[in-house]
């Protein structure tokens, strides 16, 4: 296998609220996407409606062979399509933060990281996994980073399933 075959990671940046319009697409032209979504509900006239929201607004993960990428932008849903410069570290951090996802932790957007202590968890369904902790409110949130385009997403962990690395 050439370089030019190999199957990379890239970061779709999409026009404002296509990242799902793009995973269909992608889906359709049988590239491999990721879209990581959390489910959020809301309550309407008595009436309770559950949605799922990208957990990164704006940005959709594809895995491309280097000479499908102008395919991508023929899609119109994406304004910039980023080369991920350390593949290992970003499959790394985006696996995490899937796990998280699938499990029953509470998982949503944290924008901002703020300097923390570094921690592994201990225990439970995400045990192993290291982040970055903030305290707020008696909990401690635990951000699984994705460091290429600044974003974490935070899980709800009790302290003592954590330790400090």
């Amino acid at each position: 296998m050439t370089t030019s075959d190999a199957l990379l990671w890239y970061v779709a940046h999409t026009r404002p609220r296509r990242e799902k319009k793009l995973a269909e697409y992608c889906e359709r032209e049988k590239f491999l996407v990721t879209l990581p979504c959390y489910r959020t509900v809301h309550k309407y006239r008595g009436k309770t409606v559950s949605f799922r929201k990208p957990l990164f607004p704006g940005y959709v993960f594809l895995q491309l062979v280097q000479h499908e990428r102008q395919k991508v932008y023929q899609s119109d849903y994406v304004a910039n399509l980023l080369d991920v410069p350390d593949q290992a570290t970003f499959a790394q951090q985006l696996g995490d933060i899937l796990q998280a996802l699938e499990t029953d932790l509470e998982v949503f957007l944290a924008p901002q990281i703020t300097a923390g202590s570094r921690v592994r968890i201990k225990s439970g369904p995400l045990r192993g996994m290291e982040g970055w902790v903030q305290e707020r409110a008696g909990m401690t949130m635990v951000l699984l980073r994705l460091d290429f385009i600044s974003q974490a997403a935070a899980v709800k962990i009790e302290a003592t399933e954590l330790e400090i690395v």
